[in-house]
């Protein structure tokens, strides 16, 4: 009888598991980063650096960006290029005047993304999780806005 509990627990466990996607990490205030959040979902992904000054001119933009995008069930993402954590992340991004999320861990092996050389760069990833549009070098509201609503018209 044990036994079997014990299987059926493993087996309920995997099961739970099987259903969990995958594991983003925390955001820049430490908090967890559902995968609902960006599984199955479009994605837009933001690499920046506190030394960028392009970066810096940029950010207002992505704030503006993610505050049109809420109702549309898109999600504006920061990973910070230098992989600061804990406080050092929260202290740049409010440096930064980030207001959307910034994840402490980059995804890049999620989504098969390349290191990049250059800053700043923002990828467009579709709902199955795959890179759609590489944006090299400073970005409006608008213009990421165009190419994400070009791209979703593909679908």
């Amino acid at each position: 009888m044990a036994r079997r509990l014990a299987a059926a627990l493993t087996f309920i466990g995997i099961l739970m598991l099987a259903g969990c996607g995958n594991d983003y990490g925390v955001d820049q205030n430490g908090q967890p980063i559902a995968s609902q959040r960006l599984d199955k979902h479009w994605v837009v992904l933001n690499y920046w650096a506190e030394w960028c000054a392009p970066c810096r001119t940029e950010i207002p933009e992505f704030n503006a960006l993610a505050d049109q995008l809420k109702e549309r069930n898109v999600g504006v993402f920061g990973v910070n290029f230098d992989h600061v954590q804990g406080e050092e992340l929260k202290s740049a991004s409010e440096k930064m005047g980030i207001r959307f999320t910034v994840l402490a861990q980059d995804p890049a092996e999620f989504f098969d993304i390349p290191r990049s050389e250059g800053l700043p760069v923002t990828y467009i990833i579709d709902t199955q999780g795959k890179v759609r549009e590489q944006l090299l070098g400073e970005q409006t509201a608008a213009g990421v806005m165009a190419k994400l609503e070009a791209l979703q018209a593909l679908k």
